[in-house]
């Protein structure tokens, strides 16, 4: 995949600290509703909504004391692992944002059909998961989580990071880590038209996860709220410490045989197995559309920071 110019130019730690990904991926804001709009999910494509909060990501939990060893990358996705107290003093601390978090964690690793419950201890509340992308079938049947787990799972927490905490459907690609492929539709990959991102790394270690452009970088008037993943130039490192920016997919990653999705990328010598990401067109917003969009600001100028014909002056 080569390194496509701007748009206008002539061109799905710990356990923890994944489960802190997953909360970068919901973004920001206030929690918002989870249902999808537009297309979802068909019996031959994966499409999936995208929603982690950014900040749960880092604050509330993925890196807390030794649930690497102690939690569920041992224990498996399980009643067993969700038993341990370093589970519970996790969840304790803040379980809105540490339910959102296994929301992605679940959709990511189990299968759809399958549920995972907890019943908090100090609460009583209980919580049910659904799984959905079936990229770990061992860590959900309860085995330590293997290495090609850690990293597929990682990098799919990754892929659903919205530093807006706006929900928005995305269509997932890649390998589970067995090396079996997301199973994906030419309707969907013509309706999610817009190539996107690679993600990959291994939250499980503290190696951090990585993105990178696969589509064409953002306009200078162009702005969405997928930034995690497709930035602009000037905007590399604008998600979270948690997910590094990197640049362009084709500096690291190989293609599969049809070119559809990316089977490995390389970083620092390490070899990961990484999630690809495609999206709708209208998920990208252009200052001067006529609609002051969430990633837009009032201002005097034709950018997103600045965007007179959506916003208006600043008062």
């Amino acid at each position: 995949m080569h390194l496509n110019p701007p748009r206008n130019s002539p061109f799905r730690s710990s356990p923890w600290t994944a489960l802190c990904l997953a909360a970068v991926l919901a973004g920001c804001g206030a929690p918002v509703d989870e249902t999808p709009t537009g297309l979802g999910q068909s019996s031959d494509a994966l499409v999936s909504t995208n929603g982690m909060t950014v900040n749960g990501m880092t604050v509330n939990g993925m890196t807390v004391n030794g649930m690497t060893v102690n939690g569920l990358r041992l224990n498996g996705l399980t009643a067993t692992g969700l038993a341990a107290n370093a589970f519970k003093t996790w969840f304790d601390q803040d379980p809105a944002s540490a339910d959102m978090v296994m929301r992605y964690v679940a959709k990511c690793s189990m299968a759809a059909g399958v549920t995972l419950t907890y019943q908090s201890p100090s609460t009583g509340t209980r919580y049910t998961w659904d799984g959905s992308l079936g990229l770990a079938p061992g860590w959900s049947g309860g085995q330590p989580a293997t290495l090609a787990e850690q990293q597929v799972v990682s990098a799919c927490l990754a892929a659903h990071a919205n530093k807006y905490g706006v929900h928005v459907n995305i269509s997932v690609l890649g390998r589970d880590a067995v090396g079996g492929t997301m199973p994906y539709s030419t309707d969907e990959l013509n309706t999610y038209s817009e190539k996107e991102a690679c993600f990959f790394g291994n939250l499980f270690t503290g190696e951090g996860t990585f993105a990178a452009n696969d589509g064409a970088y953002l306009d200078y008037d162009e702005s969405t709220v997928r930034t995690c993943g497709l930035s602009s130039w000037s905007e590399t490192t604008a998600c979270t410490p948690v997910i590094k920016h990197v640049g362009a997919c084709r500096y690291y990653c190989t293609l599969d045989t049809t070119r559809t999705y990316y089977t490995r990328c390389t970083y620092n010598g390490v070899n990961y197995r990484p999630i690809t990401t495609r999206m709708l067109p209208q998920d990208i917003y252009r200052c001067g559309d006529g609609v002051c969009q969430l990633t837009e600001k009032c201002g005097g100028s034709n950018t997103p920071d600045s965007c007179a014909a959506d916003c208006g002056a600043c008062q």
